[in-house]
């Protein structure tokens, strides 16, 4: 019974330890020409420290954010960063309602930068009492700034809100989380999806952007075109065992 009650006290004060711990600090890194990766971290219960990516795209001094930090504070301190080296936020776009894509957008609203979600995303942003972006489209596709970047709806998948964003002149498509990463052997989090439907979303991705080379996951390394059909038997494996 004693071994018991310490193991107990063990395992409840290495959880609180755990969730106390310091996180990674935002990395920035430049992948491409006018283009940064931002990546910020969370603790994730059953699933440990996971990390976000988003991105950074520059026209002239002029910045886009795609999908915020994971948090207020990861989100002032990219803002911060872009404005050390005279770049101007323009607007920020965001690929579903989940917070590793949105949890920023309160800040940016609050220094009056223009926050883009689709309708769908901000009607789930409502459901959820959170802070909802100030500019809305509907499924069709939107060019956040002509012939440089193209927001796209493929269809439901990790959400039935998720979008892509497509990087013409870098031939870089930031998948969010309907691509996953070449690493996982799984579709990770489904508490909002739609299974039945990601396979035909990720096969539609496909035939939309063959000219792609790289590929960014919502979490995760980025890879090549290879991540879509990843993604594709993941989810054709999954529809399969429902």
């Amino acid at each position: 019974m004693r071994f018991l009650c310490a193991l107990l006290f063990t395992l409840v004060f290495c959880g609180l330890a755990w969730a106390d711990d310091p996180l990674p600090e935002l990395r920035i890194e430049k992948i491409a020409e006018d283009v940064y990766l931002h990546t910020s971290y969370q603790h994730v219960d059953g699933h440990g420290l996971v990390d976000a990516n988003g991105l950074v795209v520059l026209d002239g001094q002029d910045a886009y954010i795609i999908d915020t930090p994971w948090s207020r504070q990861d989100t002032a301190a990219l803002v911060a960063w872009l404005q050390e080296r005279n770049y101007e936020v323009k607007a920020s776009v965001s690929t579903h309602f989940h917070d590793d894509r949105t949890a920023g957008i309160g800040y940016l609203n609050s220094i009056s930068v223009p926050t883009y979600a689709s309708e769908q995303t901000n009607a789930l942003l409502k459901q959820h009492d959170k802070a909802l972006a100030t500019k809305t489209f509907g499924n069709e596709s939107l060019w956040l700034v002509e012939s440089k970047i193209e927001v796209f709806y493929p269809g439901a998948g990790h959400s039935v809100d998720n979008l892509v964003v497509w990087l013409p002149e870098q031939r870089i498509l930031n998948g969010g989380c309907l691509v996953r990463a070449g690493e996982t052997s799984t579709l990770g989090n489904t508490s909002d999806a739609v299974i039945a439907d990601w396979a035909a979303s990720a096969e539609r991705l496909q035939r939309r952007y063959p000219d792609a080379q790289v590929v960014i996951p919502g979490h995760g390394a980025m890879g090549d075109r290879s991540l879509l059909e990843h993604t594709r038997k993941l989810a054709e494996a999954a529809t399969k065992a429902e």
